[in-house]
């Protein structure tokens, strides 16, 4: 599976790295403007991504953001329920507005920071990627 990480923080971002990369081939970017050409190109490519992380406050363009345009990708080029990409966000925020944007948007799964690795294994089971 193909995974991409888009996380502002340079701690988190490699905490995610080390972590998802037991499950596929890890591709990291550091803002939401990034994550949208990475999912751009690889559609381009092929080889799209089976799981998206998005930090929601990141520079250039937000995580909500970014999972709105990814979304509203898929859904123009009619990419089939089977094939779309999972995605889920990861905040330092835990407000019921911003839950309910990422949910409506297309979001799967909503984990509030700190993140650990219990956190993501949770994450994982939701969506029915746990590999163990």
């Amino acid at each position: 599976m193909r995974i991409l990480i888009a996380e502002d923080d340079y701690v988190n971002r490699r905490f995610l790295f080390k972590f998802f990369s037991q499950y596929g081939d890890c591709d990291m970017v550091v803002n939401g403007e990034e994550a949208v050409q990475a999912f751009m190109f690889s559609l381009e490519e092929s080889d799209p991504y089976g799981l998206i992380c998005l930090d929601i406050m990141m520079p250039k363009l937000d995580g909500l953001k970014a999972l709105k345009v990814i979304t509203s990708i898929e859904k123009e080029k009619e990419i089939s329920d089977k094939e779309i990409s999972k995605k889920f966000v990861i905040t330092a925020l835990d407000n019921a507005k911003d839950v309910q944007n990422a949910f409506e948007m297309g979001c799967e799964v909503y984990v509030t920071k700190p993140i650990n690795t219990e956190k993501l294994i949770e994450v994982m089971k939701k969506l029915n990627l746990n590999t163990e």
